[in-house]
């Protein structure tokens, strides 16, 4: 059995992708392909990884997880999914980086089979938005004491990734960014469940259900029933254009709200994002889905 994780990050699919595999869990069950409603495991999850602390989960701690999970049922792959797994987002940030627990965390989930393949999925957010949405879920009323002294121009999620690699070197590890999410939905669903791409599943649409108009959706629909796409690269290209024409305005107009957040440093913080990116790619062992 297959375990997959998906990790977060704080602040990007709020859980829509959990929802869209949800609503495909009699299908996917059918092919070996678990998808438990989070409450079934969350807790005993959490318990397990900080009882055990890196340590090898026994065969007995083992067949709980599996019980809660799949009600002991066949499973060939078992998605477990969790934005808190590496941490809660008040400590998304910290010692000077993000996700300082990334590497050690991901390892502790690794050990809870450690006989078993697993696999890490992990969407990336823009540093120039995601920190003013980590401030909004901080306890902290002062952004520069959010911040605690990080130079917000020296985060990098290369730095996470290549933690992640060095603490779980044999799982795979599939990244993304979360800007990309409108376009490259399908994709994120149909490899997250290890599917081959270009599978029909329901939920497809959900996502730019709530960031186009409804017209606009309606056209969308239509175009793609009288025109079906030959492949995930043309379907992306005609849902670019409809979004170019159709999209909502406040719904991808990120707005920043952080004090000092001002035009050069959103820009300097987007161009070494976009850098990182490529280093990213050249991290041996890591999948980039991209647009």
């Amino acid at each position: 059995m297959e375990l997959v994780y998906h990790i977060g990050a704080h602040c990007t699919d709020d859980e829509r992708l959990l929802k869209g595999l949800l609503k495909n869990r009699g299908i996917l069950a059918k092919q070996g392909i678990a998808v438990p409603g989070p409450g079934r495991y969350r807790p005993i999850l959490r318990e397990m990884i900080v009882s055990l602390r890196g340590r090898p989960a026994t065969a007995e701690m083992q067949q709980m997880i599996f019980e809660a999970t799949t009600n002991g049922e066949k499973a060939e792959r078992l998605i477990l999914v969790n934005q808190s797994f590496l941490c809660v987002p008040q400590k998304a940030l910290g010692e000077g980086t993000l996700y300082p627990m990334a590497g050690t965390k991901a390892h502790w989930l690794a050990q809870l089979f450690p006989d078993q393949p697993c696999a890490f999925f992990l969407g990336l957010r823009n540093p120039a938005t995601l920190l003013p949405a980590l401030f909004a879920k901080s306890p902290e009323r002062d952004f520069r004491d959010f911040l605690a002294g990080t130079d917000p121009l020296s985060l990098t999620w290369s730095d996470v990734v290549r933690r992640i690699r060095d603490a779980v070197p044999k799982a795979r590890l599939t990244i993304w960014c979360n800007e990309d999410t409108p376009l490259i939905w399908p994709a994120l669903m149909t490899r997250i469940a290890g599917l081959p791409e270009g599978t029909q599943l329901r939920g497809t649409d959900d996502l730019l259900d709530t960031i186009m108009q409804p017209a606009g959706m309606k056209r969308l629909r239509a175009y793609l029933d009288e025109k079906p796409p030959v492949s995930e690269a043309q379907r992306r290209r005609v849902v670019a254009a409809f979004l170019d024409k159709y999209a909502l305005p406040d719904a991808v107009d990120q707005e920043i709200d952080a004090p000092g957040w001002f035009g050069e440093l959103v820009e300097d913080l987007t161009a070494r994002y976009e850098a990182d990116l490529d280093a990213i790619a050249t991290i041996k062992g890591v999948e980039v889905i991209t647009v």
